[in-house]
């Protein structure tokens, strides 16, 4: 079996993409993104400056790439639940995800990536509601997904600023009963 140069180039394009996001994690994790140079997440990634610019167009885009990631993977656990058992569980999952990755979503919820998190985060969402079909309801399908998600990035972002000892159960409760159980409701 022989490796051909387009296999190697996409391992080392997913290897040095990884990298940057390990990178701007730990820097974010230390000060805010708006404090954050190109430069220093090019060190911190071990890839030369120019390199930078092959893989993305800005320190945003950046970003951008790593909350789609992390927001496509938190509703890839959330979601299913929601769908086939019951919504307290699908978000018990999804405060399992957001808790075991606790620093990476206050740094996205509070270093200045709020409102571009809460975007794509909707922009998913709702890709996902289209999927499933309309919900014969009260509330107009778009304006269900647009609120849902909106009150959940909130709440998301309320909890982290608790302390970590604020349980999980407990916070899953609050969303299934103020956001999903009121958006799910047909009447």
């Amino acid at each position: 079996m022989s490796i051909t140069a387009s296999t190697l180039t996409d391992a080392r394009q997913v290897r040095t993409r990884g990298n940057l996001f390990e990178a701007l994690l730990r820097l974010i994790e230390t000060r805010p993104f708006e404090q954050v140079t190109i430069r220093e997440i090019a060190r911190e990634a071990g890839i030369g400056y120019a390199t930078f610019f092959r893989h993305y167009a800005s320190k945003e885009a950046l970003l951008h790439d790593l909350a789609a990631n992390q927001i496509a993977e938190l509703l890839n656990q959330a979601l299913p639940v929601l769908f086939s058992v019951d919504s307290r569980q699908s978000c018990i999952a999804l405060f399992d995800y957001v808790a075991e990755r606790r620093v990476l979503w206050s740094a996205l919820l509070t270093g200045g990536a709020a409102t571009m998190l809460k975007q794509e985060f909707t922009a998913q969402a709702k890709r996902i509601a289209d999927a499933q079909g309309p919900v014969d309801g009260w509330l107009p399908d778009d304006l269900r997904v647009t609120f849902a998600v909106s009150a959940t990035v909130e709440i998301i972002a309320w909890w982290l600023q608790q302390e970590p000892g604020f349980p999980v159960e407990r916070i899953a409760e609050i969303l299934d009963r103020l956001v999903v159980m009121p958006a799910m409701t047909t009447d």
